[in-house]
């Protein structure tokens, strides 16, 4: 902490739990316990979580359930292509619908800063050109979660953030939060927003998970949702993908353990070691810069170390 204090960087927040207790927190760079923060693609993986428990609520069938179930193509689009049907909610969650959607490659008609300038996203983002097969190839889209999470409120009849706090939120005792996103000073549609957070309240997904969907001995996500969450599905950029959730080795050549992660950009994580019994959560302010990977120096370097030394 000495090293982290004297170096410049962009760290706005960093929590460690082992054995589910707090045992470390420290806010940088004008953060603190009760400042929310953007969450970034995090959100993503709590969309994950929502699924879940929309499909074990009932109003959704399954995970392969063909989205034109909730979502309609349009066939007098000239994009139209009868394999479209064939797009699961599993394809949207594990990146593989076959659409021309990559936020990684500017020249992708679905990259996310592009759509977030249509008028309206949800049919945009369905009369994309299909590129691939579905389920054949995996790419960085955000629009297939913004489709994810629209199904949601379709199938359950309630908005996102209704559904959310009913059903996860209040489970958790998580209150201070919101939702938001203002793309060139429009707002999006609630399907597109994303999450702000305290670290503290972050840390709660973090600990259900850990705990395979359970909050105080009460089950809050299905076991079987949570094991498949974590499950390596397809592979992003090499990267083991499960459903919203990555899968990768961290600590060093000599011992690595398997860490399930959730990422935003800037420099939020949910990072879970479960053979370690280890949670971290990181906040930052690195936005589209390298920088935001301290985290995991911090993790391989310090904290793993640090915990063989414990053991």
């Amino acid at each position: 902490m000495d090293g982290i204090h004297t170096e410049e960087h962009q760290l706005h927040s960093m929590l460690l739990f082992r054995s589910d207790q707090l045992v470390f927190e420290e806010y940088f760079n004008g953060y603190d316990v009760n400042r929310p923060h953007d969450l970034r693609s995090v959100t993503k993986s709590i969309s994950a979580i929502l699924l879940g428990i929309a499909i074990d609520q009932g109003f959704i069938e399954s995970v392969n359930d063909p989205i034109s179930k909730y979502l309609d193509f349009s066939e007098e689009n000239k994009n139209f292509d009868p394999r479209k049907t064939q797009i699961t909610i599993k394809h949207l969650i594990t990146m593989s619908s076959g659409l021309d959607c990559n936020d990684w490659d500017k020249r992708s008609k679905g990259q996310e800063d592009k759509v977030y300038k249509k008028k309206d996203l949800i049919t945009y983002t369905m009369n994309l050109p299909l590129i691939n097969d579905p389920g054949s190839q995996s790419y960085y889209c955000t629009m297939g979660v913004v489709l994810t999470k629209e199904i949601i409120q379709r199938a359950s009849g309630m908005p996102l953030d209704v559904f959310a706090k009913k059903y996860l939120f209040e489970p958790l005792g998580i209150r201070d939060y919101s939702w938001g996103y203002t793309a060139d000073n429009r707002e999006v549609i609630p399907a597109a927003k994303r999450l702000y957070m305290k670290p503290r309240d972050l840390a709660k997904i973090g600990l259900l998970v850990k705990n395979k969907g359970k909050w105080n001995k009460k089950s809050i996500v299905p076991e079987s949702w949570i094991r498949e969450l974590a499950t390596p599905q397809t592979k992003i950029t090499g990267l083991a993908y499960g459903y919203l959730w990555w899968k990768f080795p961290l600590g060093s050549a000599a011992k690595s353990y398997e860490a399930l992660v959730a990422t935003g950009n800037g420099g939020q994580y949910i990072i879970i070691i479960e053979e370690l019994d280890f949670i971290a959560i990181f906040t930052g302010g690195a936005y589209n810069s390298e920088k935001d990977k301290l985290p995991f120096s911090i993790v391989n370097q310090v904290l793993i170390p640090s915990l063989h030394q414990s053991q």
